[in-house]
């Protein structure tokens, strides 16, 4: 049974995510790459969660290192918990596929893995199927709570009067971030209102979120007066705001508003975020990188190796954020923490917004008029998704024959960075790339107004899809 592993973690159906599989995963981390003084180990709120914490647990007790259980917690804040500590973590998460997929995600006691961890665990598993017996059990402790600490570091940055007099909807769903999302806004000063609290899982994907999604945000929005909804997806590490229309904001505009709200000067983002920042001059410098967080954090620790006290971030088009320097609030410092986090793109842009006087939208208006969409083609089988990319990559013949059913000329720019990036004439934008990590097709669009990018995004699905299942690659 198919399971993929990269930086971004281990991913599978429930069903191939064995025993064998996570405990060789386990002893193979735990063999090769440094943990400091234990194993931190979280899990999300799928079904699944529970019995696969269980295998970690006990694989990696078997292999003799000490577990500090911290239960249901969001991926931000067992990071932020297990760094403190000097301690690697684990966190069971499919993120935002579906419940019947599940997966894990690695941080080493400096943060998430690199590329080369990803290649030693790889080895690991390869050279070493079977573990040698530890001379001890390790020990099996519970955390304190690290979700209280995670909100107080917001908390304290921002100050008790930071949302007062905005009402505010918490889309709870099925997210592991919910309750904490819930307590940290009331504790700024804000009302906030609980929606669709869920109790089985729901994939909310931050990047892409459905038409039947947006339309029970605007209606939320409409019924109860809010001043926006707040969510994030299932492990907590990628926002999703709304204004009071409750019209979702990208995931890189959240990004662009937050860097701006704390003075940051160097951007590392991946080369599928929108363009308006090299438009803005409040910025010194961006680095385009692969899509991923390992990615983005190596842009990031690169600009810091050429000037230390950078003022760096990093965020991506799912509006994950990543903060690289020591960076002050209205009431607090705000400590640096390199792994996405989705509450602090959710909180600057708000309290940035009501201490100017102005609204979310207003705030947007005055950025440049650059706009994205994206959606996914799934399932798609990974070798459709690579021999489709790699023909109209290759093929000038079968680029050619897609634009012209997206009625698009000449691009002026081709860039294959990760997948393949088209740009055109007036500053329109098709972008194509397999997934990393799950069974899908991912297409961004940009355009000068969010009706051109959803109308050039629903086209490049149309192309897409019809490509992928006459190839076969697509399934029905």
């Amino acid at each position: 049974m198919y399971v993929s592993f990269c930086t971004s973690g281990l991913r599978g159906l429930v069903t191939a995510l064995t025993k064998d599989v996570v405990s060789g995963y386990i002893r193979a981390f735990v063999a090769v790459c440094p943990i400091g003084s234990g194993l931190y180990l979280g899990r999300d709120l799928r079904a699944s969660s529970p019995h696969i914490a269980d295998m970690v647990i006990a694989a990696a007790r078997g292999a003799g290192v000490n577990v500090i259980d911290c239960g249901a917690v969001s991926t931000p804040a067992l990071a932020l918990a297990a760094m403190n500590a000097g301690a690697a973590a684990v966190m069971v998460t499919g993120s935002h596929i579906p419940d019947e997929r599940n997966g894990l995600k690695f941080y080493l006691p400096t943060g998430e893995i690199a590329k080369a961890d990803e290649a030693a665990i790889s080895q690991g598993l390869v050279s070493e199927p079977q573990a040698a017996a530890a001379p001890h059990i390790g020990a099996m402790v519970q955390a304190p709570d690290v979700m209280a600490q995670y909100v107080a570091r917001y908390a304290n940055c921002f100050g008790p009067q930071a949302l007062q007099g905005l009402k505010l909807g918490i889309y709870q769903h099925s997210s592991v971030a919910r309750d904490g999302l819930l307590h940290m806004v009331q504790g700024m000063g804000a009302q906030a209102v609980a929606l669709g609290r869920a109790r089985a899982f729901i994939p909310v994907d931050t990047e892409s979120v459905d038409a039947g999604t947006r339309a029970q945000l605007a209606a939320w929005a409409a019924d109860m007066g809010l001043d926006g909804i707040l969510s994030t997806d299932g492990d907590g590490d990628r926002p999703l705001l709304t204004d009071a229309d409750g019209t979702v904001i990208a995931g890189d505009v959240l990004g662009i508003l937050t860097a701006r709200s704390l003075g940051a000067q160097h951007i590392c983002t991946p080369i599928s975020s929108n363009s308006m920042i090299e438009e803005m001059t409040e910025f010194s410098h961006t680095t385009r990188s692969k899509i991923g967080s390992p990615f983005v954090i190596a842009a990031m620790l690169a600009a810091q190796a050429r000037q230390a006290d950078v003022k760096v971030v990093g965020f991506e088009a799912n509006g994950g954020f990543l903060l690289g320097f020591d960076a002050a609030g209205p009431q607090g410092r705000l400590p640096a923490l390199m792994t996405r986090d989705a509450f602090l793109p959710l909180i600057a842009p708000l309290a940035a917004a009501r201490a100017k006087g102005k609204s979310l939208r207003q705030m947007i208006a005055h950025l440049p008029a650059r706009v994205t969409a994206a959606d996914r083609i799934s399932p798609v089988s990974k070798e459709a998704a690579a021999m489709l990319l790699d023909e109209l990559t290759r093929s000038e013949t079968a680029r050619s024959a897609m634009l012209a059913q997206l009625r698009l000329p000449t691009p002026t720019s081709l860039d294959v960075t990760d997948g393949l990036r088209l740009t055109f004439a007036g500053g329109r934008v098709v972008h194509l790339r397999p997934s990393g990590n799950a069974p899908e097709f991912r297409i961004y669009t940009e355009a000068d107004s969010n009706a051109a990018a959803q109308a050039l995004l629903q086209a490049a699905m149309s192309a897409v899809g019809a490509a992928l299942t006459v190839a076969g690659g697509k399934a029905a």
